[in-house]
């Protein structure tokens, strides 16, 4: 379980002194018992592998973000800090697809839902998420969708 490979990582960076990763584990762990808690108020379930996976994408996406505009003031060694978090949190998500297969599956998807027009994109998106979690730039994807159904 994905959950229990972020805490022995945090026990093996707390025994090696690793600063950054253990500040990094932290906030992953925050994040995680948040939406646990959320969901447990909302009645649900605690949060499954794939909603953890969904939650370390948006942790890069926030992180690529503040490393860009910290490039942009001039604060190289912030940005720095970013890509670190970054490399640490990207060690527990699954291998991303490459562009060639991202555009296959997004093809496949299109033609399965039988998709005919713009108004098709949010099947074809949701039913991209529920198949690859964690494994593909949902962003990216979405672009290539769009250009498959005009």
């Amino acid at each position: 379980m994905l959950r229990d490979q972020i805490a022995q990582a945090l026990n093996t960076a707390v025994k090696a002194q690793d600063k950054r990763r253990v500040s990094t584990l932290r906030l992953i762990l925050a994040a995680l018992k948040d939406r646990d808690i959320a969901n447990r108020t909302a009645g649900k379930d605690p949060v499954s592998d794939d909603e953890l996976s969904a939650i370390l994408c948006k942790m890069i996406k926030q992180r690529e973000e503040s490393a860009k505009i910290y490039e942009e003031g001039s604060r190289l060694e912030l940005a720095e800090g970013e890509r670190a978090e970054i490399e640490v949190i990207r060690g527990f998500l699954p291998q991303q697809l490459c562009e060639a297969d991202v555009k296959k599956a997004c093809a496949h998807v299109v033609e399965e839902v039988g998709a005919g027009g713009l108004r098709d994109m949010g099947k074809c998106m949701n039913a991209l998420k529920e198949r690859f979690p964690g494994k593909m730039d949902f962003s990216k994807a979405s672009g290539i969708v769009k250009g498959l159904l005009q």
